[in-house]
């Protein structure tokens, strides 16, 4: 069998397998958040939304560290060369466990300077509480991101099946977690971080055990820590960091926004609606995270063809997410009314609005995806810049000065990603000349 065919056979493979689990890890999160948002209430609920926000937040912390580890096993394993990528796992662990045990230790000495109930705009939990939940959030946040390194080994191993079956292990254990506090439990911030701090470990402890017991070569150790590797890393991984950074401002600092312009309660129906078209956003990427090793290893073997004849496939797909999104923006009020319920108060255009942040995501993501792969970033690393540096006062004008309200917020967000939507192809199609 050609390099082509097999590459080929094996993505449909692992898209097959993470379509499965995917599938179930969205219907566990669809189940637990009408479950979290009548045991927390809409503020507490919101809350916790912005909380994990703020902690996502230094999640991306790993400078590229990741995706710059999936190239290189990509690359290395493309070349049948197993030591090399073993060295780039060791001394992306050391590298990660290092930032991790760090930036732990610093969030809690400064976690007591910082006036919780004014960041999340609240009087309902007590200063106190809100730290405690806080530093509890990091403890879970921080080991999970030095032992979820695993994933990207996956992704560079092209079994990214795995990595959805992951996820879907930590939302069915989220979703179990949060019934038995809803039955049993009375309502607690603190109780609900634990519960979802312990899904998140469990599961990457349990990919990790799996990798690692089947593939004992590639076993993280001190003695495979290579020095030399860490610029290697680091070089291609800073400007993923940079991508990253920009990526923090563009979505993440929304709900920040929202609390502090409309207040932490109008974060629920954004959230609500959010979560719903992000059903298109997670299929995209359940599409594209196995094409990324693929497009390495067909990059690395010259295979310039199969390339071609890939993303031809990709720009169709999008296409039918186009149209799907489109059905999502007039059926959305109805799906929310029984999902959630007709108490939360939402306007019919967000949906609409929210139907053009899908199409310019997911037409970005078809070429950024590929010249992610290649590590052909700097077009990438400039429009994000320029992206998060008018995403933040874009959405305060239009929030403040236009009253859009949560409409404003999405609408900024969609122009700033349409940056490199419109560049990116252009970009591709050189570099396949």
């Amino acid at each position: 069998m050609s390099q082509s065919n097999a590459r080929s056979r094996n993505y449909i493979t692992q898209l097959k397998g993470s379509v499965f689990f995917k599938c179930g890890a969205i219907l566990a999160t669809f189940l637990a958040m009408p479950i979290m948002i009548k045991y927390l209430g809409v503020e507490q609920f919101g809350i916790w939304s912005t909380m994990l926000t703020l902690i996502g937040w230094v999640m991306m912390f790993d400078f590229g560290i990741g995706n710059g580890l999936k190239n290189k096993i990509s690359e290395s394993l493309a070349r049948n060369d197993t030591q090399k990528a073993a060295g780039f796992i060791s001394t992306a662990y050391g590298l990660i466990g290092f930032i991790s045990i760090f930036l732990f230790f610093t969030f809690f000495s400064i976690s007591y300077y910082i006036p919780w109930q004014r960041v999340f705009n609240t009087q309902i939990i007590s200063d106190d509480e809100l730290r405690y939940a806080a530093v509890a959030l990091s403890f879970f946040v921080f080991s999970n991101f030095w032992i979820s390194l695993v994933n990207q080994i996956y992704h560079g191993l092209q079994k990214s099946s795995f990595v959805t079956f992951g996820q879907f292990v930590s939302n069915v254990l989220a979703l179990v977690f949060v019934v038995i506090l809803y039955y049993f439990y009375d309502t607690s911030l603190i109780k609900m971080v634990i519960v979802y701090g312990f899904a998140l470990l469990l599961s990457n402890g349990l990919l990790s055990f799996l990798i690692f017991s089947s593939n004992v070569n590639l076993k993280p150790n001190l003695k495979s820590f290579d020095s030399k590797k860490v610029y290697s890393l680091l070089s291609l991984g800073v400007k993923f960091f940079v991508i990253q950074l920009a990526v923090i401002v563009i979505f993440m600092t929304d709900k920040i926004i929202i609390t502090q312009l409309l207040g932490p309660e109008n974060v629920t129906p954004y959230e609500v609606v959010f979560k719903l078209f992000s059903v298109f956003t997670i299929l995209h990427s359940l599409i594209l995270l196995p094409i990324w090793p693929a497009y390495s290893n067909a990059y690395a073997q010259g295979d310039f063809s199969w390339i071609r004849a890939t993303l031809k496939q990709q720009i169709k797909i999008a296409f039918a997410l186009f149209f799907g999104a489109s059905l999502l923006s007039f059926l959305g009020p109805t799906i929310v009314s029984v999902w959630i319920g007709s108490d939360l108060m939402l306007d019919e255009t967000l949906y609409i609005f929210f139907f053009g942040f899908i199409v310019v995501s997911v037409w970005s993501n078809v070429f950024a995806y590929f010249v992610n792969s290649v590590n052909k970033i700097n077009v990438q690393l400039f429009t994000s810049v320029i992206a998060a540096v008018i995403n933040i006062p874009m959405s305060i004008y239009f929030v403040s000065n236009l009253d859009m309200g949560l409409n404003g917020i999405v609408l900024a967000t969609t122009i700033s990603l349409s940056i490199y939507a419109l560049i990116g192809p252009f970009q591709v199609l050189r570099i396949l000349r």
